[in-house]
């Protein structure tokens, strides 16, 4: 496993992450994910991403429950809040209320003393960046935290955040969570990148297999038991279209051709950019997550005319 900075913050993670979205708290059990969180831990994986709002919560208990025994300072463990968590008009958004209480009902669940990346799950229109920023600031310094980012954040949001954060000498935002895969490439690629140079942004990134749809699982039809099967996944049947496909069938075809699978043809071409700090993977099976992890021998194979044949398959894809 290599380490790289969380952008200019003193903290290194694995590049290659387990997440919990989708999986922890709805298609997998307790012990599997017991046993999905120490198999990447063995394997060299620090850093284990989660948010309030998976699974209503069901996803922070289990895997709270999943690291115990694992030595603490060994494990970066994330969070995020902005999502609607509890009732009332302030159960949601990027409020100094809604925040302070989703904090600590998050580190109530994770079993922990405090946070090591605090996402704000999406931008707050609701609320002015001087208070989120103040807010997040408040929680570092009285240790609940140990760095704050953004997910979803449009990069002037970002840029707003930082600065402001700069004038008033608080502590400002380190990371952002977008997603970047084969069929969603601009934000970073040309939004978020210059903010990696600029300010000395991290990157850790979501989905690359674009919810399971670049592994060609789908190449066929909706498969049984498959994350597109369940009956609260009309979003991403939607995204399951003839063109998709036919640019995955390509993809798939030339993964075969170089002796790997689209999974981690899929994840190696994340992981060739420098300036994401960590990929983060799902996986609802021992299985997935060693394939999954075989990509980081893959990056060094990708030289230019792959990176080209890989480009002509996607080329025009529309986010």
């Amino acid at each position: 496993m290599h380490y790289r900075r969380l952008g200019k913050a003193g903290i290194k993670i694995s590049e290659i992450s387990l997440g919990s979205w989708i999986t922890f708290g709805d298609q997998v059990a307790e012990k599997t994910a017991v046993e999905l969180v120490h198999d990447a831990y063995e394997k060299g994986i620090n850093f284990f991403d989660c948010a309030d709002i998976y699974a209503n919560g069901k996803a922070e208990i289990m895997l709270g429950n999943a690291i115990q025994g694992i030595e603490r300072p060994t494990l970066i463990i994330s969070s995020k809040v902005f999502w609607p968590t509890f009732e009332g008009v302030n159960g949601k958004g990027l409020s100094r209320k809604h925040i302070i209480e989703s904090i600590d009902r998050s580190l109530k669940r994770l079993q922990l003393d405090y946070i090591d990346l605090y996402f704000c799950h999406r931008y707050d229109p609701d609320t002015s960046i001087e208070e989120v920023v103040q807010t997040m600031d408040m929680l570092v310094r009285s240790g609940k935290i140990l760095y704050w980012g953004t997910s979803e954040w449009k990069a002037a949001n970002i840029v707003q955040a930082i600065e402001y954060a700069s004038r008033a000498n608080l502590i400002g935002p380190v990371v952002e969570q977008p997603q970047y895969n084969l069929f969603q490439r601009t934000n970073v690629e040309e939004n978020l990148e210059p903010l990696t140079r600029q300010y000395g942004l991290g990157l850790t990134t979501f989905s690359p297999l674009k919810n399971g749809i670049l592994t060609g699982k789908y190449n066929n039809g909706i498969p049984e038991g498959s994350r597109a099967s369940i009956e609260n996944m009309g979003w991403l049947r939607d995204q399951v279209t003839v063109e998709t496909i036919a640019k995955v069938r390509e993809f798939v075809a030339l993964a075969e051709e170089l002796g790997v699978t689209s999974a981690q043809l899929s994840i190696a071409w994340v992981l060739r950019r420098k300036e994401v700090s960590s990929v983060i993977t799902g996986a609802s099976k021992v299985e997935q997550l060693d394939d999954n992890l075989a990509a980081a021998a893959l990056v060094e194979r990708l030289d230019e005319l792959i990176l080209d044949r890989i480009d002509a398959i996607f080329t025009g894809t529309q986010e």
